[in-house]
Protein backbone atom coordinates (compact mmCIF):
# COMPACT_ATOMS: atom_id res chain seq x y z
CA UNK A 1 0.00 0.00 0.00
CA UNK A 2 1.21 3.43 -0.56
CA UNK A 3 0.40 5.83 1.87
CA UNK A 4 1.59 8.90 1.02
CA UNK A 5 0.09 8.53 -2.36
CA UNK A 6 -2.73 11.25 -3.76
CA UNK A 7 -6.24 9.47 -3.07
CA UNK A 8 -7.71 7.80 -5.91
CA UNK A 9 -11.28 8.36 -5.16
CA UNK A 10 -13.01 10.73 -3.02
CA UNK A 11 -16.39 11.18 -1.79
CA UNK A 12 -17.21 14.97 -0.52
CA UNK A 13 -20.43 15.42 1.30
CA UNK A 14 -22.48 12.90 -0.47
CA UNK A 15 -26.17 12.79 0.59
CA UNK A 16 -28.65 10.39 -1.25
CA UNK A 17 -32.50 11.10 -0.82
CA UNK A 18 -34.92 9.07 -2.25
CA UNK A 19 -38.80 10.83 -1.88
CA UNK A 20 -38.64 11.33 2.16
CA UNK A 21 -36.34 8.42 2.68
CA UNK A 22 -32.41 9.56 3.23
CA UNK A 23 -29.64 6.43 2.06
CA UNK A 24 -27.04 8.20 2.68
CA UNK A 25 -26.14 11.84 4.80
CA UNK A 26 -23.04 14.43 4.00
CA UNK A 27 -20.96 11.49 3.67
CA UNK A 28 -17.15 12.17 2.97
CA UNK A 29 -13.63 9.82 3.00
CA UNK A 30 -10.76 9.42 0.59
CA UNK A 31 -9.02 5.63 -0.54
CA UNK A 32 -5.66 6.14 -1.06
CA UNK A 33 -3.90 3.71 -4.36
CA UNK A 34 -3.44 0.74 -3.70
CA UNK A 35 -6.07 0.11 -0.83
CA UNK A 36 -8.04 -2.67 0.66
CA UNK A 37 -10.74 -0.10 1.61
CA UNK A 38 -13.60 -2.06 3.23
CA UNK A 39 -16.88 -0.93 4.04
CA UNK A 40 -19.26 -2.50 6.82
CA UNK A 41 -22.46 -1.45 8.85
CA UNK A 42 -26.00 -2.57 9.36
CA UNK A 43 -27.67 -4.10 7.32
CA UNK A 44 -29.70 -0.62 5.12
CA UNK A 45 -26.94 1.90 6.68
CA UNK A 46 -25.89 2.88 2.85
CA UNK A 47 -23.67 0.93 2.14
CA UNK A 48 -24.69 -0.47 -1.64
CA UNK A 49 -26.03 3.31 -2.17
CA UNK A 50 -22.36 4.25 -1.84
CA UNK A 51 -21.23 1.78 -4.23
CA UNK A 52 -23.63 2.94 -6.21
CA UNK A 53 -22.47 6.18 -6.27
CA UNK A 54 -19.07 5.69 -6.88
CA UNK A 55 -19.93 3.69 -9.99
CA UNK A 56 -22.33 5.78 -11.46
CA UNK A 57 -25.24 3.23 -10.84
CA UNK A 58 -27.21 6.31 -8.78
CA UNK A 59 -26.46 10.11 -9.25
CA UNK A 60 -26.34 11.89 -5.49
CA UNK A 61 -28.76 14.28 -4.42
CA UNK A 62 -25.85 16.32 -3.15
CA UNK A 63 -21.94 16.15 -3.12
CA UNK A 64 -18.93 15.25 -5.61
CA UNK A 65 -17.36 11.87 -6.16
CA UNK A 66 -13.53 12.37 -7.55
CA UNK A 67 -11.66 9.19 -9.37
CA UNK A 68 -8.06 10.13 -9.86
CA UNK A 69 -8.70 13.72 -9.23
CA UNK A 70 -11.36 14.15 -11.55
CA UNK A 71 -15.27 14.94 -10.56
CA UNK A 72 -17.06 11.90 -12.97
CA UNK A 73 -20.37 12.45 -10.44
CA UNK A 74 -22.14 13.23 -13.66
CA UNK A 75 -20.67 10.45 -15.55
CA UNK A 76 -22.44 7.60 -16.53
CA UNK A 77 -21.43 3.70 -15.42
CA UNK A 78 -20.17 2.98 -18.84
CA UNK A 79 -17.66 6.17 -18.85
CA UNK A 80 -16.58 5.64 -15.46
CA UNK A 81 -15.66 2.09 -16.25
CA UNK A 82 -13.73 3.46 -19.36
CA UNK A 83 -11.61 5.60 -16.89
CA UNK A 84 -11.07 2.32 -14.74
CA UNK A 85 -14.12 1.56 -12.24
CA UNK A 86 -15.06 -2.07 -12.55
CA UNK A 87 -17.78 -3.51 -9.83
CA UNK A 88 -19.57 -6.52 -8.99
CA UNK A 89 -23.12 -6.19 -7.86
CA UNK A 90 -24.56 -7.82 -4.40
CA UNK A 91 -27.25 -9.88 -6.42
CA UNK A 92 -25.49 -11.47 -9.64
CA UNK A 93 -25.77 -9.46 -12.58
CA UNK A 94 -24.33 -12.14 -15.05
CA UNK A 95 -25.75 -13.43 -18.20
CA UNK A 96 -27.18 -16.71 -17.64
CA UNK A 97 -27.70 -18.21 -20.69
CA UNK A 98 -24.11 -16.87 -22.16
CA UNK A 99 -21.40 -18.95 -21.69
CA UNK A 100 -18.50 -17.92 -19.33
CA UNK A 101 -16.21 -16.93 -21.77
CA UNK A 102 -18.86 -14.64 -23.21
CA UNK A 103 -19.81 -13.57 -19.47
CA UNK A 104 -16.12 -12.60 -19.06
CA UNK A 105 -15.80 -10.91 -22.82
CA UNK A 106 -18.28 -8.49 -22.05
CA UNK A 107 -16.32 -6.93 -19.69
CA UNK A 108 -13.76 -5.75 -22.34
CA UNK A 109 -16.22 -4.29 -24.66
CA UNK A 110 -15.81 -0.90 -23.41
CA UNK A 111 -12.47 -1.07 -24.55
CA UNK A 112 -12.40 -2.39 -28.18
CA UNK A 113 -11.60 0.31 -30.31
CA UNK A 114 -12.41 -1.46 -33.97
CA UNK A 115 -16.09 0.25 -35.25
CA UNK A 116 -18.48 -1.26 -37.12
CA UNK A 117 -16.65 -0.49 -40.42
CA UNK A 118 -13.26 -1.88 -39.52
CA UNK A 119 -14.20 -4.57 -37.69
CA UNK A 120 -15.73 -5.90 -40.98
CA UNK A 121 -12.41 -5.93 -42.49
CA UNK A 122 -11.64 -8.53 -39.97
CA UNK A 123 -7.88 -9.50 -41.39
CA UNK A 124 -7.44 -6.01 -42.66
CA UNK A 125 -9.07 -3.60 -40.06
CA UNK A 126 -7.25 -5.08 -37.27
CA UNK A 127 -10.11 -6.53 -35.27
CA UNK A 128 -8.04 -10.13 -35.16
CA UNK A 129 -5.45 -8.70 -33.68
CA UNK A 130 -7.39 -6.20 -31.42
CA UNK A 131 -9.40 -9.86 -30.30
CA UNK A 132 -6.20 -11.77 -29.88
CA UNK A 133 -5.24 -9.27 -27.18
CA UNK A 134 -8.36 -9.04 -25.32
CA UNK A 135 -8.45 -13.04 -25.33
CA UNK A 136 -4.85 -12.76 -23.61
CA UNK A 137 -6.20 -10.80 -21.31
CA UNK A 138 -9.13 -12.92 -20.43
CA UNK A 139 -7.08 -15.47 -20.59
CA UNK A 140 -5.03 -14.43 -17.66
CA UNK A 141 -7.83 -13.84 -15.49
CA UNK A 142 -9.63 -17.07 -16.16
CA UNK A 143 -5.91 -19.01 -15.04
CA UNK A 144 -6.02 -16.55 -12.01
CA UNK A 145 -9.21 -17.22 -10.77
CA UNK A 146 -8.76 -20.83 -11.44
CA UNK A 147 -12.07 -21.45 -13.50
CA UNK A 148 -10.40 -22.95 -16.65
CA UNK A 149 -12.41 -26.04 -16.31
CA UNK A 150 -15.81 -24.36 -16.20
CA UNK A 151 -14.40 -21.65 -19.49
CA UNK A 152 -17.42 -23.31 -22.24
CA UNK A 153 -20.12 -23.70 -19.09
CA UNK A 154 -23.88 -21.98 -19.34
CA UNK A 155 -23.18 -19.53 -16.53
CA UNK A 156 -26.80 -19.76 -15.36
CA UNK A 157 -25.82 -24.00 -14.99
CA UNK A 158 -22.85 -23.11 -11.84
CA UNK A 159 -22.95 -23.21 -8.88
CA UNK A 160 -23.85 -20.30 -6.46
CA UNK A 161 -19.78 -20.09 -5.68
CA UNK A 162 -18.26 -20.32 -8.94
CA UNK A 163 -21.22 -17.74 -10.17
CA UNK A 164 -19.37 -15.23 -7.92
CA UNK A 165 -16.34 -16.39 -9.15
CA UNK A 166 -17.68 -15.18 -12.74
CA UNK A 167 -19.00 -12.14 -11.59
CA UNK A 168 -15.58 -11.02 -10.28
CA UNK A 169 -13.64 -12.44 -13.57
CA UNK A 170 -15.81 -10.29 -15.46
CA UNK A 171 -15.21 -6.78 -13.30
CA UNK A 172 -11.48 -7.33 -13.54
CA UNK A 173 -12.23 -8.00 -16.86
CA UNK A 174 -12.49 -4.32 -17.10
CA UNK A 175 -8.99 -3.70 -16.61
CA UNK A 176 -10.22 -1.62 -13.67
CA UNK A 177 -7.84 0.45 -11.64
CA UNK A 178 -10.29 0.60 -8.74
CA UNK A 179 -12.56 -2.48 -8.18
CA UNK A 180 -15.83 -2.04 -6.08
CA UNK A 181 -16.95 -5.52 -4.97
CA UNK A 182 -20.47 -5.61 -3.00
CA UNK A 183 -20.35 -8.32 -0.48
CA UNK A 184 -17.87 -10.65 -2.86
CA UNK A 185 -18.29 -13.69 -0.04
CA UNK A 186 -22.16 -13.60 0.88
CA UNK A 187 -23.64 -17.05 0.73
CA UNK A 188 -20.24 -18.66 0.55
CA UNK A 189 -19.17 -21.60 2.48
CA UNK A 190 -15.87 -21.72 4.41
CA UNK A 191 -13.22 -22.88 1.47
CA UNK A 192 -15.46 -20.51 -0.89
CA UNK A 193 -14.44 -17.59 1.67
CA UNK A 194 -11.06 -18.51 1.50
CA UNK A 195 -10.34 -18.67 -1.81
CA UNK A 196 -12.15 -15.31 -2.71
CA UNK A 197 -10.48 -13.67 0.39
CA UNK A 198 -6.90 -15.26 -1.62
CA UNK A 199 -8.09 -13.65 -5.20
CA UNK A 200 -8.98 -10.26 -3.62
CA UNK A 201 -5.55 -9.78 -1.61
CA UNK A 202 -3.79 -11.37 -4.66
CA UNK A 203 -5.87 -8.18 -7.16
CA UNK A 204 -4.66 -6.04 -4.38
CA UNK A 205 -0.83 -6.81 -4.19
CA UNK A 206 0.22 -8.49 -7.57
CA UNK A 207 -2.48 -6.98 -10.32
CA UNK A 208 -2.14 -3.65 -8.27
CA UNK A 209 -5.54 -2.68 -8.00
CA UNK A 210 -7.08 -0.53 -5.45
CA UNK A 211 -10.13 -2.35 -3.86
CA UNK A 212 -13.11 -0.83 -1.88
CA UNK A 213 -14.94 -4.09 -0.56
CA UNK A 214 -18.69 -4.21 1.30
CA UNK A 215 -18.44 -7.44 3.05
CA UNK A 216 -20.44 -9.18 6.50
CA UNK A 217 -17.68 -11.57 7.08
CA UNK A 218 -16.13 -9.46 10.22
CA UNK A 219 -13.12 -12.04 10.58
CA UNK A 220 -12.23 -11.37 7.04
CA UNK A 221 -12.92 -7.66 6.82
CA UNK A 222 -10.51 -7.96 10.09
CA UNK A 223 -7.38 -10.19 8.15
CA UNK A 224 -7.16 -8.23 4.92
CA UNK A 225 -8.51 -4.55 4.82
CA UNK A 226 -6.00 -1.89 5.30
CA UNK A 227 -8.52 0.44 6.71
CA UNK A 228 -12.38 0.05 7.48
CA UNK A 229 -15.18 2.75 7.15
CA UNK A 230 -18.59 2.39 9.08
CA UNK A 231 -21.87 3.48 8.13
CA UNK A 232 -25.02 3.30 10.24
CA UNK A 233 -28.21 4.88 8.84
CA UNK A 234 -26.70 6.32 6.05
CA UNK A 235 -23.81 8.34 8.35
CA UNK A 236 -20.32 7.59 8.97
CA UNK A 237 -19.93 7.01 12.04
CA UNK A 238 -15.72 5.60 12.33
CA UNK A 239 -13.06 4.80 10.15
CA UNK A 240 -9.46 3.89 10.80
CA UNK A 241 -7.66 1.02 10.75
CA UNK A 242 -9.83 -2.52 11.35
CA UNK A 243 -8.52 -2.93 15.06
CA UNK A 244 -9.10 0.94 15.68
CA UNK A 245 -12.92 0.67 14.48
CA UNK A 246 -13.80 -2.59 16.20
CA UNK A 247 -12.83 -0.66 19.26
CA UNK A 248 -14.85 2.24 18.89
CA UNK A 249 -17.95 2.40 21.10
CA UNK A 250 -20.04 4.32 18.50
CA UNK A 251 -19.63 1.09 16.27
CA UNK A 252 -20.28 -1.42 19.04
CA UNK A 253 -23.55 -0.14 19.83
CA UNK A 254 -24.43 0.71 15.64
CA UNK A 255 -22.63 -2.94 14.76
CA UNK A 256 -22.43 -4.90 17.11
CA UNK A 257 -25.71 -4.22 19.06
CA UNK A 258 -23.66 -3.22 22.77
CA UNK A 259 -25.03 -1.21 24.98
CA UNK A 260 -23.42 1.91 27.19
CA UNK A 261 -22.42 0.33 30.01
CA UNK A 262 -24.27 2.75 32.75
CA UNK A 263 -27.47 2.46 30.39
CA UNK A 264 -27.44 -1.25 30.80
CA UNK A 265 -26.86 -1.02 34.60
CA UNK A 266 -29.42 1.43 35.25
CA UNK A 267 -31.97 -0.71 33.07
CA UNK A 268 -30.66 -3.50 35.53
CA UNK A 269 -31.23 -1.48 38.48
CA UNK A 270 -27.88 -1.62 39.42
Amino acid sequence: MQAESSPILEARNISLQFGGVRALTEVTFQVEQGELFSIIGPNGAGKTSMLNCISGRYSPTAGQVLFKGRDVTKLSPNERATLGIGRTFQNLALFGHMSVLDNIMVGRHHLMKNNFLTGSLYWLGGAQKEELEHRRYIEDIIDFLEISHIRKAVAGTLSYGLRKRVELARAVAVHPDLILLDEPMAGMNLEEKEDMARYIVDLNEEWGMTVVMIEHDMGVVMDISHRVMVLDFGRLIASGAPREVMDNEHVKRAYLGVEDEPAEAERQGA
